[in-house]
This record gives structure tokens, sequence and C-alpha cells, in this order.
């Protein structure tokens, strides 16, 4: 019964043993939740942390580090307009099923310096390497051609961007970065993911959680928006017909 004991705490055991031999990321964020307020213009996240190696000793030839910030996966449908007889109008679309709302990646050095296609596509590191998931029917050529224009239209509203030289690493083991928050940003739940990558390959991860969420009154309506749509729709009508009322009453008595 001692022996079979003995193994078992040998077994359960193995894999600290095993991961001792490895480097450890100690990951942390400047903030676990951002809070969106009527006057919240954007702003900045930091993440930072260490790497510790095993017996505290430093490789001559240091590790790269990169940063991903991913919002919620969200279906969504991407229309092109084209110009028609003089009018811009909806030619065509194609639907992905599984786009992130928002996506940031910063590295130590160009991405491309660092890991190889294949393992790049298994992180998803970088912009080029998202697996949006077309929703199926469509030619290569247009879904390439749609998957080029979804980055292109996030990348100008701040939602997607890659920073190939965004993480500064000191003495080798302290490293930080910086993410902005466009004020548009998405609500939900974020995961910031550390990647430590040596000769091409990712060593070691972790991973931080992070909720952006409304407060105050702006949390109050996009409440009401979700649980009560009809009363929310009903509401936004009464307070059009009242405002164009109160201006048209205005402009009366002015004039």
């Amino acid at each position: 019964m001692i022996r079979l004991g003995r193994l078992a705490l040998a077994a359960a055991l193995a894999p600290l043993l095993i991961a001792a031999d490895k480097p450890v990321l100690v990951p942390d964020i400047s903030a676990r939740e951002i809070q969106i307020r009527y006057s919240f213009t954007g702003t900045q996240l930091l993440l930072f942390g260490a790497i510790l190696y095993p017996g505290g000793r430093v490789p001559s030839r240091g590790a790269d580090i990169a940063v991903v910030l991913r919002g919620p996966v969200q279906p969504i449908l991407v229309r092109e307009k084209q110009k028609l007889a003089g009018i811009w109008m909806n030619a065509d679309s194609n639907r992905f099923r599984s786009a992130p709302s928002f996506y940031a990646v910063a590295s130590s050095k160009p991405l491309r310096a660092m890991v190889d296609e294949r393992t790049a596509a298994i992180y998803e590191l970088g912009l080029d390497n998202l697996q949006l998931s077309p929703g199926g029917g469509a030619l290569p050529d247009k879904e390439r051609r749609f998957e080029a224009g979804l980055l292109d239209l996030r990348r100008r509203e701040g939602l997607y961007a890659q920073h190939d030289r965004g993480v500064e690493i000191s003495g080798g083991v302290l490293y930080r970065a910086t993410i902005d928050i466009p004020s548009q940003v998405p609500v939900g739940d974020y995961t910031a993911e550390t990647f430590l990558i040596d000769r091409g390959k990712v060593v070691a991860a972790a991973t931080r959680d992070i909720r952006i969420d409304k407060s105050g009154f702006e949390r109050f309506v996009a409440l009401a928006a979700r649980r009560h749509r009809i009363l929310y729709g009903l509401a936004a009508v009464l307070m059009s017909l009242a405002f164009g009322w109160a201006a048209a009453a205005a402009f009366r008595r002015r004039f």
C-alpha cells in the first residue's frame, strides 16, 4: 500500500516536475474591468509580466513575446457597395460565423520573423491569420475579397490592430505592452493572451480575463434595449416625436 501511495504521488507530481524544466510566464494587466460611461473616449490597457526561467538562468539568446487582446466572437454580415446609375447600393454580401469583435496583437519583433506560417495560423497570431469562418457557399476569390474588406474596415475603426514592435522586454525577463482601447469598443468578456516564443516555437502561454461593460445610464439603456425590445422601441419613437414637436413649436414661436 505504501509503495502504491508513493507511485500515485510521483505520478501526480510528474507534470509539475516536467514544467519546472520549462520557462513560465507570470502575466498581469493594468485593469481587470473597464467601465464605459457617457464621457468614455477610449483608454489604454497595459499588459505586463515576467518570464521565469528554470533555475533563474536567463539564456544568452533571449526569447520573444507576443500579446493578443481578443474580444467576444460574433457572426457578422459584410456588405459590398457599388455605384449603380450614380447611386451607391448594396451589390453583394458575405457572412462570417466567428469574427472577433476586437483583436489587437503586439510583439517584440515582426511576427513573420518570430514564427512560421503554421505556428502563426495555429495560435492566430496576426491579422492575416484570424480564423473568421466564412459562411460557405462563396468562391475562394470572393471570400478573400470580403475578408480583406472586413480587416480593413475594422482597422479603420480601431477595432483591429497589429503592432510589430509593440512589446518591450527588459533584461530578458520583464515585458510590457500597451493596447489602445477605442471609444466604440464592444462590451463583453475579453482575453489577454501572452505567448513566449523561442526559435519559432511557442514554449509558454498564459491568459488573463478582462471585462468591458457599460455603467450608469448607458448600462440602463443597453439593458432596456436587450430585455424589453418592444417597450424600448416604442419609447424611442415617442421621444423622437416629442423632440420633433418641441423643435417645431420653438421654430413657430420664434418666427
